[in-house]
C-alpha cells in the first residue's frame, strides 16, 4: 500500500483486484468494498487468465480471488503473481470447502482463505490484515484441511489429471503436456493407485472433491 498523500491527513485507499466469475456476486462484492474508506476496487475480472495482465497494469495492494474460474484457476493466478507481483497479497475466497485447496492456496503463497459465506465486514478485516502482513484462514476449513492431510498427488500427477477431464485422450494429454504417451500412461496409472479409484475418471474426480487438482 503507498503512503501517498490524497488529502490532508488522508492516505490513498487500499487498492483491490477482485476476480469473480458470477456477475452478481463480482457487483456486490465491488460495491461492498467501496463502501469501506478505505478501500477502492480498481479491477474486476470475470476469468483467471485475465488476473495477471490487469495486475501487472494496475498494480494492486490486495488481490482477492475466487479459485474456480473460467480459463484459469484464482491458485494458478496466485501462483504467477507471487513472481510476477510480489508485493501484491493475495486472499482465496471460495465457496469450495475442500481441504486440499486451503493447503494448495498456502503454497502459492496465498495470505488469506476465506469462505464467501462469511459477511462482508470479515472480508474487509481480512484485506487489512493481510496487508499488514498476517495470514488469515477461516477456522472451519482449517480444521477440514488438517484432518484430511496432505495430497498424495505429486505436481505431474496432478497435471496429467487435469488435462484429461472433459474426455481427453491419452494422445491429447501427451501433446499438451509434452510428454510421450507412455510417460502419461504411467503418470496416470500412479494416481489412479494413490486414489484408490478404478479408472482416470474416477481418479480425477476423487482428486478434485478432495480439492488435490
Amino acid at each position: 500500500m503507498t503512503d501517498a498523500l490524497v488529502g490532508a491527513g488522508a492516505t490513498a485507499p487500499i487498492k483491490i483486484l477482485l476476480a469473480e466469475d458470477q456477475g452478481m456476486m463480482r457487483g456486490a462484492l465491488a460495491l461492498l468494498l467501496d463502501l469501506e474508506e478505505d478501500m477502492q476496487v480498481v479491477a474486476q475480472v470475470a476469468e483467471g487468465n485475465e488476473i495477471v495482465p490487469v495486475a501487472l497494469k494496475i498494480r494492486p495492494d490486495v488481490a482477492v480471488l475466487d479459485i474456480e474460474l473460467p480459463g484459469r484457476s484464482g491458485l494458478d493466478a496466485a501462483d504467477e503473481l507471487r513472481t510476477e507481483l510480489p508485493d501484491c497479497k493475495v486472499l482465496i475466497v471460495t465457496t469450495f470447502s475442500r481441504p486440499g485447496y486451503l493447503r494448495r492456496a498456502m503454497q502459492v503463497g496465498a495470505r488469506g482463505f476465506l469462505s464467501k459465506d462469511g459477511p462482508v465486514d470479515q472480508l474487509a478485516a481480512s484485506i487489512r490484515r493481510v496487508l499488514d502482513g498476517e495470514s488469515v484462514v477461516d477456522p472451519a476449513l482449517a480444521a477440514a484441511a488438517l484432518s484430511a492431510g496432505p495430497s498424495p498427488l505429486t505436481a505431474r500427477e496432478r497435471e496429467v489429471l487435469t488435462a484429461g477431464q472433459g474426455g481427453a485422450t491419452v494422445a491429447d494429454i501427451a501433446v499438451r503436456l509434452w510428454l510421450s504417451e507412455s510417460t502419461v500412461r504411467n503418470y496416470l496409472s500412479s494416481a489412479i493407485g494413490k486414489t484408490g479409484a478404478r479408472n482416470r475418471t474416477e481418479a480425477a474426480r476423487f482428486a478434485d472433491e478432495r480439492g488435490w487438482l
